[in-house]
């Protein structure tokens, strides 16, 4: 048997949401496509749904740290350099230094509640 699915969509839990839905509206650009006011709110990026909502009061405790969460959101940008000023103009700039990887240059940063951004520019390598 193999599961049938339509789409992948990846999705943030939120206490903060309409905190996390404003830096998602500003670093992304775009309002978004679906929103349900403090319930859910969906971004349709190229290539990927990005969902955030607003866990029911009887499961926040299950979204109260994301501290070492094994799960990051890459994003790939044509211009690292542009694509970090463009997020500490948001007040959340990379802790870090940009670091060189076998697949491209990246740097990690976080959003307001902590989730690892990573944000990606790949070597272009000619053959």
């Amino acid at each position: 048997m193999v599961l049938q699915y339509t789409e992948a969509i990846a999705t943030i839990a939120s206490i903060n949401f309409d905190n996390l839905v404003n830096f998602y509206t500003k670093l992304l650009g775009e309002k978004p496509a679906n929103f349900i006011p403090n319930v859910y709110a969906e971004f349709h990026l190229t290539g990927l749904r990005l969902g955030i909502f607003q866990p029911k009061k009887a499961h926040e405790f299950e979204f109260e740290t994301s501290a070492k969460s094994r799960i990051s959101l890459c994003l790939e940008v044509s211009k690292l350099e542009n694509a970090i000023a463009h997020l500490t103009s948001l007040g959340y700039a990379p802790p870090g230094e940009i670091s060189i990887a076998s697949h491209g240059r990246e740097i990690y940063a976080y959003d307001p509640d902590g989730n690892r951004l990573i944000l990606h520019q790949a070597i272009i390598r000619s053959h």
